[in-house]
């Protein structure tokens, strides 16, 4: 399973390191990642940009992210979403240079390091297979069992 309850997060944190900072430390309490694994998430997010801009698909759709580090500073397999309710900056995956304005992340969590790109895989295919409709809704929700019964219901795994 992708993603579990507890580990699906509403945050009012207004930068990246803020939001950052705020699930890292939760995660790691769980024992789902290593003490590394903050400084290595932030390092990736600086040099390998992972947000993504999703007007292509729908000019309604807010942009996501989708952060993640190597395997080496993760214990687990797991999708951590995240609804944030005000709109931190990130900078485009496919144009570095070009910043987004996110309002829902997708943290990514793989102890697989062949794996990485499958879960990336699997998020984008949810994200442009979804129906317009429904995926309008679920950027909408603000409570985590809403979060977590749609994706349980709509995600493939």
């Amino acid at each position: 399973m992708l993603f579990a309850k507890k580990d699906i997060f509403i945050s009012q944190k207004i930068d990246q390191g803020g939001v950052f900072k705020e699930i890292s430390q939760i995660l790691f309490e769980e024992g789902l990642v290593k003490k590394e694994f903050l400084e290595n998430l932030l390092l990736r997010e600086k040099n390998f940009p992972t947000g993504i801009d999703l007007s292509v698909v729908d000019v309604e759709f807010p942009n996501v992210a989708i952060p993640h580090t190597e395997g080496e500073f993760v214990n687990v397999r797991r999708v951590i979403p995240i609804k944030l309710l005000k709109t931190i900056r990130f900078f485009n995956m496919i144009q570095p240079e070009q910043e987004l304005k996110v309002s829902f992340m997708f943290m990514i969590l793989n102890n697989d390091p062949e794996g990485q790109a499958n879960v990336l895989a699997q998020i984008m295919q949810f994200l442009t297979s979804t129906p317009k409709r429904k995926l309008k809704e679920f950027f909408e929700m603000k409570k985590t069992d809403e979060i977590y019964k749609f994706l349980n219901n709509n995600f493939e795994q």
